[in-house]
């Protein structure tokens, strides 16, 4: 089996981080999302990945790299336009062979693992299985529409009356079936070619297509607020671990990562928390569900439930929260006077909040 990652979307309702780097590379607890969709492919046994990149291919690239890191081994597939996820299967068909192969939405997190359901579709062999998972409001989705015995008797993208709650959410398992399929489709109305179409496509040639449930954690990291919830979720799964620096006057509470090369000084941590390699936390108060990235400085800040990107510089902030912090940022204070601040600050930017 191989596996397909989908990673050239714009990101729009990411911006402004999207501007200047890829939605799928924002590090949710000090990981890039990519990088927790490689971790579970793998999971999977699968070791040879294409990845679909767009305008941003050499920023995934270098990230990445050749995929030996994660004990595979990566091939980059250029879709120049965005023409739907079916061409994103089109244009990866000589990478693909004749192997099945499983598809994965490159800002999807499933961190509890989909093995059960890779297991199912190598047993049974359907030309296609879909994930799913029941959603309160499935009107924003693919939804299927099973049969008694649990196979796909239609699917429908964001139908006004859903006949389930079974939504689509961005894997898919299949076998070279679906290229049949991909060719056999016409582009939507929105001028795409919709993998929903080619796989109601298989169903209506009556091949065998299934769904598997998956009822764990799962989360689309399109809008911050979803990369900060997000976040919170695999922190609260921390294990402590303190390889970096710790000076007598600090205090550590709850579980707390502090990475190699790491200073904390004066200041308290409260987990759970993160605080990347080579980063310096000085007078400082570092509250629950934080996710501090490496070569970052703070000092005299208070801070909780944050992501702060790699480079980033925070000094005399008395109150962030639910904020995200990009790249090489400069976060300072001004002369005005409030209490909280919740701030989404793009990569290499400068911002006065108030002191």
């Amino acid at each position: 089996m191989k596996a397909l990652v989908l990673s050239g979307g714009s990101g729009t309702r990411l911006r402004p981080f999207s501007y200047s780097m890829p939605k799928q590379l924002i590090p949710v607890a000090n990981k890039p999302v990519l990088e927790h969709v490689l971790e579970s492919i793998r999971s999977l046994g699968v070791t040879d990945i294409g990845i679909i990149v767009g305008d941003r291919a050499s920023d995934i690239s270098q990230v990445l790299g050749d995929g030996a890191r994660f004990g595979a081994r990566i091939t980059y597939i250029r879709q120049d336009q965005p023409l739907g996820l079916a061409h994103c299967v089109r244009l990866a068909r000589s990478f693909l062979g004749e192997d099945d192969f499983v598809m994965y939405l490159g800002d999807n997190m499933l961190p509890q693992g989909i093995e059960d359901i890779a297991a199912d579709f190598r047993r049974h062999g359907p030309a296609a299985q879909v994930v799913v998972r029941k959603v309160s409001d499935p009107r924003a989705f693919g939804v299927a529409e099973l049969g008694p015995d649990g196979t796909v008797m239609r699917l429908v993208e964001k139908p006004e009356r859903p006949a389930s709650d079974l939504a689509l959410i961005g894997v898919y398992f299949f076998t070279p079936a679906i290229h049949e399929a991909v060719d056999a489709i016409e582009p939507s109305a929105r001028g795409e070619l919709e993998i929903t179409d080619a796989i109601q496509w298989l169903v209506t040639q009556g091949a065998d297509v299934r769904a598997g449930e998956y009822a764990g954690y799962w989360k689309d990291t399109g809008r911050a607020e979803d990369v900060l919830e997000c976040n919170r979720w695999l922190l609260a799964r921390l294990a402590p671990r303190i390889a970096g620096d710790v000076d007598a006057t600090s205090e550590i509470v709850g579980p707390v990562v502090i990475e190699a090369g790491a200073r904390v000084v004066r200041s308290r941590i409260v987990g759970p928390a993160i605080i990347g390699a080579h980063t310096v936390v000085e007078d400082s108060h570092i509250g629950p569900d934080s996710a501090i990235g490496e070569h970052c400085l703070l000092r005299a800040t208070r801070l909780a439930d944050s992501i702060v990107m790699a480079g980033a510089t925070i000094t005399q902030v008395p109150g962030l929260a639910g904020s995200l912090i990009g790249r090489a940022a400069t976060v300072g204070p001004s002369a005005h006077v409030d209490a909280h601040h919740r701030l989404v600050v793009g990569d290499h930017t400068r911002v006065e909040v108030a002191a």
